[in-house]
């Protein structure tokens, strides 16, 4: 197998001769006691040439000769029994490969936490775009003919489409502690609220892409974008009856991911690779948008029915809630999912006596699962919506509501962990307060709803305030039962290289590595090399997701950097630098292998879920500000002041990318992004129909990096990814509130739901039933 490239390519990616780069923003606040340092060097993005100039190659920018092209049939019902296929007598099969589910050699299966989902259907469709057959052709002009004249055969049966109506749970956690119903009876204010949140589309700018190549050893090699190769590789093996050497995985660049090719690119994988094997060529699996769209898991839906109990002075005293998930059709990744929303759901406040419940229900809708967030967003939405709430009921401010209720140093958990380490809540929320001038402008726009009263002006201007928390690596257990590893190695000439199989999807994964193990080396950056990401060249160091890398894999790989260096220096007398060539010369190659072990802590008992849930919590706030057309309640969110606490920043400006991009999916979650069904079918399931926001909706937004260091890894990094999606959405919302003075429960606000609120509430100050 080959890849073109263009003869420039050397050229084009040749170290860039520029001055090194100094970022003035974003505001880094380092711990207390520190000192901030001046603007430092920052080494460039290591794939960022290829990029900028359109020379990275993708997976369908690669060139592999004899590649077959590939094709997916699939079901138009939601729910049926599947009869078989009809292929017309009257088209010519003989240049194209049919694949079914008779043909699979090893299990019809889906490898993942449960095995439900079929590579195939066998007997029963399950929801609309359910994979049932395969083509291959060796080009696209036959292939798009031969869909043409298949036909799929089913029966329809009932389907479920409402969570609540539905009797298949895949999975129920609950979290308790102190006695809830005493608590909420003797509490002088209750607030009661129920909040619903739809589906949201990662919508990576690569669509999902697959290339399967057939071994010699009957085995398979496949290409691709994804962001987890050791999740495809068991997925190719139960599927093809493989061993661990005749499946391999190599990641190609990869443009996004945001969760959405954490497990689905599998099954992209397994569809590829079957018709590999059947056609004895290689296949290309690439989809179209709106292939990607129709048929890839999305953000869970959920319903969070929430009660706050509190004193007449504000103290929190009960929290009860109950959350109901929409998984789809199948299992994917949605115990874990409702695991991680239902341990954030009490929010990042500390409260006696607390009652979470969650359960995740099947429907006959495309399967949900991982999304940038993972299930915090959904539950931590309402946890905001109540504190903004309580406030706005007990004529408090909403950030001094926040002050009182916040966890410190100390603080209990609803799972009992007690937090002693890198606890900056109040950090987060006082440094965006500040910088967004909170106070003075919710004042300002009081004193224009005063002004105002018994008119209506065209907008209104609110500002909004939101605080969460993000449990940084694998809920509980998870990172034990991972075991992650990774490899720093002393090649020929001296040169260190990082074998791990964290992925580079844009942010950052190529950039920081190198960089850690540069400082403990004592080396600049463009020393230190970068194995591909091969399952047969690196290690299973975890998936790339669950604000994990910089923090799990990151601490490993450090860990190993610094073993390597003492080993050198230890051997030769001198600087690793200065003899780490001599060593190889004298010794050989050297190879530094770190496995994971548990942080200390209290160990988190999965079947009672109490214990320490994670090792650490970022912790983030956000302050937005916003325009309301008050005629055609359309939503113009014109700032976003977002403090992020990120363990110790690695790349300023990288971490600030993180936190700009995620705080702008956030306000698209809270404004105008949604997925609309009929019977089981997404509806909008083009660009043209499904919105984000673009350029021209983004508003400014300020990011300020608070570090307060996790002592459990040596770099003290935690994770910053996933941060932002938790606090955009419900700061965007109370600056509506703020604004117009009614609450919005389900996302998206958009102008039909803010309008019929507006009108609600005329018709409730009217005496009219609203």
């Amino acid at each position: 197998m080959r890849t073109l490239t263009p003869p420039d390519r050397a050229a084009a990616t040749a170290p860039v001769a520029d001055p090194p780069l100094t970022v003035p923003e974003p505001v880094i606040i380092p711990p207390d006691g520190a000192t901030p340092g001046a603007a430092r060097p920052l080494p460039l993005r290591r794939e960022g040439p290829e990029k900028l100039t359109g020379t990275a190659v993708y997976v369908d920018d690669m060139v592999v000769p004899g590649a077959w092209y590939g094709a997916t049939i699939r079901s138009t019902d939601a729910h049926a029994r599947f009869l078989g296929l009809e292929l017309d007598d009257a088209f010519d099969w003989s240049q194209v490969v049919v694949v079914t589910a008779v043909d699979i050699p090893g299990e019809n299966t889906i490898a993942s936490i449960k095995r439900d989902q079929p590579v195939l259907v066998a007997e029963e469709i399950r929801h609309h775009a359910e994979a049932v057959a395969l083509l291959a052709a060796p080009d696209r002009r036959i292939l798009r003919a031969a869909k043409r004249a298949v036909r799929v055969r089913t029966e329809p049966l009932p389907a479920v489409f409402d969570p609540l109506g539905s009797d298949h749970e895949f999975a129920r956690y609950e979290v308790a502690r102190g006695d809830v119903d005493a608590a909420m009876a003797a509490a002088d204010l209750v607030i009661e609220g129920t909040y619903r949140v739809g589906h949201q589309e990662q919508l990576y700018i690569e669509n999902q892409g697959m290339i399967a190549v057939p071994r010699d050893d009957g085995g398979v090699t496949v290409y691709g974008s994804l962001q987890c190769p050791y999740y495809v590789q068991p997925a190719l093996r139960r599927a093809l009856a493989l061993s661990e050497s005749q499946a391999v995985v190599i990641q190609t660049e990869t443009g996004g991911g945001f969760g959405g090719k954490e497990e689905y690119p599998s099954i992209v994988a397994v569809h590829a690779a079957l018709l590999a094997r059947a056609a004895g060529h290689p296949v290309r699996m690439i989809y179209d948008r709106h292939e990607d769209i129709a048929s890839t898991t999305k953000r869970h839906p959920a319903i969070v029915r929430y009660r706050t109990g509190v004193r007449r002075d504000g103290t929190l005293v009960a929290q009860d809630v109950d959350i109901v998930m929409d998984g789809g059709a199948y299992c994917t990744l949605t115990p874990v999912v409702l695991s991680r929303g239902v341990l954030h759901a009490g929010g990042p406040y500390e409260c006696p006596n607390v009652r979470i419940r969650g359960r995740a229900m099947a429907t006959n809708t495309p399967p949900n699962g991982a999304f940038r967030g993972f299930g915090a967003p959904q539950t931590e939405f309402a946890a905001e919506m109540q504190a903004n709430r309580v406030a706005d009921a007990l004529g408090v401010s909403p950030l001094e509501l926040r002050r009182r209720w916040v966890y410190q140093p100390g603080g209990i958990t609803p799972t009992g962990q007690v937090l002693r380490d890198s606890v900056a809540g109040l950090e987060v929320l006082d440094r965006a307060a500040e910088a967004a001038e909170l106070e003075r402008v919710r004042e300002r726009t009081a004193a224009q709803r005063t002004a105002a009263r018994g008119t209506r002006p065209a907008t209104a201007h609110g500002i909004g305030l939101a605080l969460a928390w993000h449990g940084a690596g694998f809920t509980g257990s998870g990172e034990v039962h991972l075991a992650s590893v990774v490899q720093v190695d002393l090649e020929t000439g001296g040169r260190p290289i990082i074998r791990i199989a964290s992925t580079e999807m844009g942010q950052g994964t190529k950039t920081i590595f190198p960089q850690l193990v540069a400082a403990e080396l004592g080396l600049s950056e463009d020393e230190v090399d970068l194995a591909p990401v091969d399952t047969s060249q690196v290690p299973d160091s975890g998936p790339t997701v669950a604000s994990r890398t910089a923090m799990v894999v990151g601490g490993l790989v450090v860990q190993a950097a610094r073993r390597l260096r003492d080993q050198v220096e230890t051997a030769t007398g001198r600087p690793f630098a200065a003899s780490a060539a001599d060593f190889v010369r004298d010794h050989g190659p050297l190879r530094v292998e770190q496995r994971f072990e548990p942080y200390p802590g209290e160990p988190f008992d999965d079947a009672t879920y109490t214990g320490d849930a994670y090792p650490a919590f970022g912790w983030a706030a956000a302050v937005a500000e916003v325009d309301v057309d008050l005629d055609t309640g359309e939503v113009a969110v014109r700032s976003v002041v977002a403090a992020d606490d990120v363990g110790r920043v690695i790349h300023p400006l990288l971490a600030a990318g993180q936190v700009e991009g995620g705080t702008l999916q956030a306000v698209g979650y809270a404004t105008i992004e949604e997925i609309k069904l009929q019977d089981g079918r997404y509806l909008n399931d083009r660009l043209a129909t499904y919105l984000i926001p673009t350029a021209l909706d983004a508003p400014r937004i300020e990011a300020i990096l608070v570090e307060a260091p996790f002592e459990g890894v040596p770099h003290g990094a935690k994770g910053v990814g996933e941060l932002p999606m938790d606090v955009g959405a419900p700061a965007v919302v109370a600056a509506i509130h703020d604004a117009t003075g009614v609450w919005i429960h389900d996302l998206p606000a958009t102008p039909e739901r803010i309008l019929a609120a507006l009108v609600g509430a005329d018709q409730a100050a009217d005496g009219a039933p609203a």
